[in-house]
């Protein structure tokens, strides 16, 4: 392992430390040995996953006139799912261990370097016999002891009470095979051979009914995009609202992923923040504008325009979306990756990947989606219900269209359809058909989908925050310090609150006074114990942007102009400031917000 991987490696460990200990996040049901890719999270976790939220929420909908907002079930008919291609489709290559029969994901096996050792079986001193061929990895620089030790304590694993102490198994006719370099056909914690990659589908399966026949099979939703698609029209029918306008929902999803890995980067439950954003087709607006807005380098994205088209509407919602992570202290941390043609999915137009630095490399943080109008149009299909909506400035614009223009427009989209590289192209006679409809202002919208993981996004905001130094004492003694210089709007605790001293009652009365008038109108902590420094310590550890201290001047034990004011401590520039009670929560609810 190379000394930056090991670094990451050590930096991750120290995160994840801080949050178990700090009360972040904790491993679920780990009294009982834990439950893989499932994470709780604590009081502060919960605090701050709850912060995120509505900064994503009050971005995304109550700052904005075109969005709306769902809060749709995790259980859905089945047929949402079969119609969206998640049931036929929605699934990773996976491998499997010859060794202990644990899955890795076929794109997730990290190349390795040794010598292939292989078995042709094992036995123990009662009995019992494994009569099966076992080949194994013995990665370069491990000794074969070590080696040998692993292989019997994974077998044992295995095979279970049978096989008896790991120690007392004998591994059968041991035969070096060949060396190998940068192979992917070994497991990469286990190191046995793994078999050919097949398909793995990620939904879980539960049962709706009281028979739990195969007729009663539904899934955890993968995704909460599905639910919006679904109650597109009656959100459409029942809100007054025009095209563009979006729907925005948080909510939980599962995935029964074959890796897990990265703390909480990647997990079996999760929750989700989407948008989906629906807007006219290129040729609707290019009908009513008399021509569609081309994105170019420098383009003006602050404010959209009607002849915004899905580019210029795909590029506004990733520089809206960066500027959200901006906002919550990721800036400087993000990378974007516009995938490739070969990337796309068929009925994709574009898809950008926000990347963000994480202690284990750069990954997704959110992926922005112009999809075009195959989601409401599969469940059109499959539903038999029209996803179409009625646009009158559109027909009344097309009316007044020449036939040659029409047919230009017409000419125009078959052009387009048969130089598609993916997917069928629709036939001349759907062609005509779809302009026909939309000729009259009716036609199914397109969406641009910015989608993000709420728990992905918290790590990300941990992971950014945390910083360790040493600091050296009066006494001349080294100590590590731990900060977390949380952005305020996302902080779990907003305000620390002290009284210099806790056996001075008219110190600790006011400090409960100060402490009652915050906690109304921000999330605070009252800490009397300890000294002064150690208490600020505590807070920063946590990520606590302020803090309050109630000394004597308060009191007024220095004079008139100072008495009912208090010291004001600002974690990351360490100034401290006095400021007057009356005027406290005024200077602070906007900077926390």
């Amino acid at each position: 392992m190379s000394t930056d991987a090991k670094n990451q490696t050590a930096l991750m460990e120290k995160i994840v430390s801080l949050c178990k200990r700090r009360g972040f996040i904790f491993q679920s049901s780990e009294i009982y040995g834990g439950c893989g890719g499932i994470w709780d999270y604590g009081p502060l976790g919960a605090e701050l996953k709850r912060n995120l939220r509505t900064a994503w929420w009050n971005t995304m909908t109550r700052e904005r006139e075109d969005v709306l907002g769902l809060d749709a079930c995790i259980l859905m008919n089945p047929s949402i799912w079969k119609a969206s291609g998640h049931v036929d489709t929605f699934a990773d290559l996976m491998r499997e261990c010859s060794l202990t029969n644990k899955r890795v994901r076929a794109d997730h096996v990290e190349p390795q370097s040794g010598t292939v050792l292989k078995y042709t079986g094992a036995q123990a001193p009662n009995g019992w016999r494994w009569d099966r061929p076992i080949t194994a990895l013995l990665k370069n620089g491990e000794h074969i002891e070590s080696f040998r030790k692993r292989v019997r304590s994974l077998i044992a694993q295995n095979a279970g009470e049978a096989a008896g102490k790991p120690e007392e198994i004998e591994l059968l006719n041991e035969e070096k095979i060949d060396a190998v370099n940068g192979s992917v056909d070994f497991h990469p914690e286990t190191g046995g051979m793994l078999g050919e990659a097949r398909p793995f589908n990620l939904m879980l399966k539960t049962y709706l009914g009281p028979t739990a026949t195969e007729a009663d099979v539904t899934y955890l939703r993968p995704e909460t995009a599905q639910a919006i698609f679904a109650q597109f029209k009656n959100v459409f029918d029942s809100s007054r609202v025009k095209v563009p306008f979006g729907i925005g929902q948080i909510g939980k999803a599962f995935r029964n992923e074959v890796t897990p890995k990265n703390f909480t980067f990647r997990s079996r439950e999760f929750e989700q923040m989407e948008l989906e954003f629906f807007i006219k087709p290129d040729e609707a607006v290019e009908i009513i504008s008399g021509g569609v807005a081309k994105w170019h380098e420098g383009a003006d994205l602050s404010e959209p325009q009607p002849n915004w088209g899905w580019e210029m509407w795909h590029r506004y919602w990733v520089s809206e979306r960066t500027k959200f992570y901006e906002g919550i202290g990721l800036g400087g941390v993000l990378e974007y990756y516009w995938q490739t043609p070969e990337d796309l999915a068929h009925y994709a137009r574009a898809c950008v990947d926000i990347l963000c630095e994480f202690p284990f490399g750069t990954e997704e943080l959110e992926g922005i989606a112009a999809r075009g109008d195959f989601d409401l149009s599969q469940h059109q299909k499959h539903s038999t219900k029209s996803q179409e909506i009625f646009d009158e400035e559109l027909k009344n614009a097309a009316a007044k269209l020449s036939d040659e223009q029409k047919e230009a427009l017409i000419q125009k989209r078959l052009a387009a359809e048969k130089a598609k590289t993916k997917g069928e192209p629709m036939p001349e006679a759907e062609v005509r058909a779809w302009f026909e409809r939309l000729f009259k202002g009716s036609y199914v919208p397109h969406v641009i989908e910015p989608s993000a993981g709420l728990d992905r996004m918290a790590l990300a905001v941990i992971a950014k925050a945390f910083e360790e130094f040493e600091k050296v004492d009066d006494k001349g003694k080294k100590e590590t310090i731990t900060v977390l210089r949380f952005h305020p709007r996302v902080a779990p605790i907003k305000v620390g609150v002290f009284p210099l001293l806790k056996n001075k009652p008219e110190l600790v009365a006011k400090a409960r006074e100060v402490y009652a008038m915050l906690k109304k109108h921000l999330n605070c902590f009252y800490d009397e114990t300890a000294s002064i420094g150690r208490r600020y310590a505590r807070q920063d550890e946590v990520g606590t942007p302020f803090g309050v201290t109630i000394d004597f001047e308060t009191c007024g034990e220095k004079g008139p102009e100072l008495q009912d004011t208090v010291t004001l401590r600002h974690r990351d520039s360490g100034e401290q400031e006095r400021v007057k009670i009356s005027d406290l929560l005024g200077k602070l609810l906007p900077l926390c917000s």
